[in-house]
């Protein structure tokens, strides 16, 4: 176990019973194969069918089974939130613990609510082990002994109700989100890719599908070219972090990935090079870098050919065609971890217009997405405090600060 003592938790603060979470639960260990049951996914939205976009791993036949009513949450304890209730039959990848809440004395809407909580994230993450921060994991074994505060089942029962209305604004959220996003993906045209040439774009197989004549074709490997440049005693600048709506940016963040004490291993990034999270490219971690800085060991930096307009690579490479192709090239064991290899990113083939024609692509991309963006990070910082505020009312309630009506 980490330094910190279990007693340090929010929760103890709690004017009601705590009772280990292995106490009220029991552990759902049941193997089965997704030809079985459908897959699901587990993170910021609770449990979902899978998400588009997300690869198979090479372990589909060993699944864990979820019953409506059960919890799940990701093992590994640096995927904060991660979890949730189920309201459908379906597996999950072997990386979540799977429980059944016991009657009488947990309710599974309020469990989903008290898992997603931000004082349950922070013991959650205590009570990991790993070696680096990448692969924190807590396991059922010792997540059963992390204690939870336990209301009468009538207030767990009026607890979640108003956490659902939150949640449920939250969703709306989301779904502005996605609507947002959409918007972007009718600049796929820009690119050659629209519908008069190719179809739908997730329905292509090739990310020249589509593409004018005229444009030459290239690879990944031919014109992209790994840094090795690590910060040494000396970084060159800030940390910074890789956003799925924004690209490469400053990391601000309090919480999640933040850089150790001794960050000379760290890689880094200057402007204009390709800035890649391996891990996440399905889900547009990467971008074209306009600041010197140093990003995570485990991410990629690479120097652009001359033959390409650095915002033109920026927009390419997070648009809808290559997010969704970077989904069917991507490996892993985990559903919302698929990595990209090296190898795989050098064979993708990649459009390559006449300079001035990427000029001018780009110029318009930057016009149209630093509006959606603008919106788009205004949607995220709503969102997250709605969810810090529903964190909130919970420790509030169990504490004994507010009452639910």
């Amino acid at each position: 176990m980490t330094a910190q003592a279990v007693h340090e938790s929010l929760f103890e603060a709690s004017v009601y019973p705590m009772a280990p979470i292995g106490s009220i639960v029991v552990e759902r260990n049941e193997k089965v194969s997704e030809d079985e049951f459908p897959a699901l996914s587990v993170g910021k939205l609770g449990v979902t069918p899978q998400l588009a976009g997300v690869a198979k791993t090479q372990t589909e036949g060993e699944r864990k089974l979820v019953r409506v009513g059960d919890l799940v949450i990701n093992s590994r304890s640096d995927r904060r939130g991660a979890s949730g209730l189920a309201r459908m039959d379906g597996s999950v990848s072997l990386v979540y613990s799977v429980m059944t809440p016991k009657p009488g004395l947990l309710r599974g809407d309020y469990g989903h609510h008290l898992l997603r909580s931000t004082a349950f994230q922070d013991e959650f993450f205590r009570w990991g082990t790993g070696i680096v921060d990448d692969l924190w994991s807590t396991n059922f074994t010792r997540m059963s002994r992390i204690r939870v505060p336990l209301p009468p089942i009538d207030l767990q029962a009026r607890i979640a109700a108003r956490l659902d209305e939150a949640e449920a604004m939250i969703g709306k959220l989301d779904e502005l989100t996605v609507a947002l996003r959409q918007r972007s993906t009718d600049t796929a045209a820009v690119f050659g890719l629209g519908d008069d040439h190719s179809g739908h774009v997730e329905d292509a197989h090739s990310p020249l599908d589509g593409i004018p004549e005229y444009w030459r074709r290239t690879k990944f490997g031919y014109d992209f070219f790994e840094s090795t440049e690590r910060n040494g005693d000396d970084p060159p600048g800030p940390l910074l972090s890789i956003s799925e709506y924004r690209g490469v940016e400053l990391n601000t963040r309090t919480d999640g990935q933040q850089a150790s004490s001794d960050v000379s291993h760290y890689r880094v990034v200057r402007p204009n090079q390709l800035a890649a999270n391996m891990m996440w490219l399905n889900h547009g971690g990467l971008g074209v870098s306009s600041l010197t800085g140093y990003i995570s060991p485990d991410y990629k930096a690479f120097r652009i050919s001359p033959r390409f307009y650095p915002r033109y690579v920026h927009h390419l490479f997070r648009s809808p065609r290559y997010v969704d192709y970077f989904g069917t090239i991507g490996t892993g064991v985990r559903p919302n971890a698929q990595r990209v290899t090296k190898t795989a990113l050098d064979m993708m083939p990649v459009p390559l217009p006449p300079m001035d024609e990427q000029r001018r692509i780009a110029d318009h991309l930057d016009e149209i997405t630093t509006n959606i963006d603008d919106m788009l990070a205004k949607v995220a910082t709503l969102r997250e405090l709605l969810v810090e505020r529903s964190s909130a009312f919970l420790l509030d309630v169990v504490t004994g600060r507010k009452e639910v009506a």
